[in-house]
């Protein structure tokens, strides 16, 4: 596994996260135009400057793959298997059988009747789009195999165009759902294809004219501080939009995160555990874990606006998601730092 110092941004960043989330909140009270100026710059449902923000932070992690490891990664068959099985067939209903039960029933007297049902659909809309971005942030914090994380998170984009639909439909007691084309293929161009791209071709360049020395010892620590940056400024973002939501209804806010608090730390669980079980590398298992537990938001989010409209209730758990994903997910991250000793260590 990849031994190296951590730099100031990654040393404190559970400090800095709660610390931009706190920025964007206030940000959000008292400039309360940011969030009408950010939407303005919007097509097919993705706020282009959080777009912009995201593709900063996955450039940096592409730089650092070896695509001989993405090669080698696709002739792994089980850590695929398993990310798929947990990602498809456990995590969707699971995730909605936690919402039924929390908001169903645990906080039933608490909330309008009018919305419980909305509420639970924007989860089950959260569970059914496993993420296919940031992942690739936590899997490079947890110091994992990144040729298997990019694997998944382009096989997870295809299974989305031919699972997300029909398995939300059937969670949701709704025919005919229609998959976010645009938004879809719009996500998967900037937060995939075009840093994996870049990635590429700024990294054979650079190893070309520079050499691997320089391209380790010098550009990639300042591209690792570059995505850590970003991903801090994507935070303010969001929480600038969601801030006054946040103030005004912090209870609500508090009743949608407990079955999504749930939904991380099993789904998380049962990946890590299925890893273990199949005797697979630290490096491999840690992924495999996160990328069940994390979402794909802006799926979520296009999809519930497009069925339910924009002030809903399910737009609204949809949004939740994002706002408790990081910290959580940089949690998780921790406890697969904390238990490498569980796992054989990758050869090579």
């Amino acid at each position: 596994m990849e031994e190296r110092n951590l730099s100031f941004f990654e040393r404190y960043l559970t400090l800095w996260v709660f610390l931009c989330m706190g920025i964007g909140i206030i940000a959000g009270k008292i400039f309360p135009q940011i969030g009408a100026f950010i939407l303005r710059f919007t097509v097919a449902d993705v706020w282009i400057p959080i777009a912009i923000a995201l593709f900063f932070m996955i450039y940096p992690i592409m730089l650092r793959i070896d695509f001989g490891a993405v090669v080698r990664a696709g002739k792994t068959p089980k850590p695929i298997a398993i990310t798929l099985f947990v990602n498809w067939a456990i995590k969707p209903f699971f995730m909605a059988l936690v919402a039924w039960f929390f908001l169903g029933v645990v906080f039933r007297p608490f909330i309008p009747a009018g919305d419980i049902k909305q509420y639970i659909a924007g989860i089950i809309l959260l569970g059914v789009a496993p993420c296919t971005a940031m992942v690739l942030m936590w899997g490079h914090l947890a110091r994992g195999n990144q040729g298997h994380n990019l694997v998944m998170v382009s096989i997870n984009s295809l299974a989305m165009l031919v699972l997300y639909a029909p398995l939300a439909a059937l969670l949701l007691g709704i025919s005919g759902i229609a998959i976010p084309w645009d938004t879809l293929a719009l996500t998967i161009a900037i937060y995939i294809a075009s840093p994996l791209l870049a990635g590429y071709i700024t990294r054979k360049e650079v190893i070309k004219r520079k050499g691997i020395n320089w391209f380790e010892n010098s550009l990639l620590p300042v591209m690792g501080n570059l995505s850590i940056i970003a991903l801090l400024f994507t935070l303010i973002l969001l929480f600038s939009l969601e801030g006054k939501t946040i103030l005004r209804m912090p209870l609500v806010i508090a009743m949608i995160a407990v079955p999504l608090l749930v939904e991380f730390f099993v789904i998380f669980a049962i990946g890590y555990g299925l890893s273990r079980f199949f005797h697979l590398s630290y490096e491999d298992a840690a992924p495999t874990a996160l990328i069940g537990a994390s979402n794909h938001f802006e799926i979520s989010i296009a999809t519930a606006i497009m069925l339910f409209g924009v002030g809903s209730g399910a737009t609204l758990a949809t949004v939740v998601g994002p706002l408790i994903e990081v910290p959580v997910m940089l949690l998780l991250v921790n406890i697969c730092l904390r238990t490498t000793h569980w796992f054989r260590r990758a050869v090579g």
